[in-house]
């Protein structure tokens, strides 16, 4: 489920035939793959929405993990 979280965020054309029946070889149903692709999707479209108008890590929630000073 996770390998599928990470290739439709990185590229969602990644998303193929094998990879629908991989998830269905794990137990998962049409509808939670739905689920995993809908939920997926809609984190995708909030973290472009917030960087695209510009939004800012809030300095409440802690060190900023994305942040250009920070050594990785």
């Amino acid at each position: 489920m996770i390998d599928v979280a990470v290739a439709l965020t990185r590229d969602s054309r990644a998303i193929d035939a094998a990879r629908i029946e991989g998830l269905r070889a794990h137990g998962f149903d049409d509808v939670a793959i739905h689920q995993i692709v809908q939920i997926t999707a809609l984190f995708n479209y909030y973290n472009r929405l917030v960087d695209g108008l510009g939004g800012e890590f809030e300095p409440e929630w802690g060190e900023d993990p994305l942040a250009p000073d920070r050594k990785r």
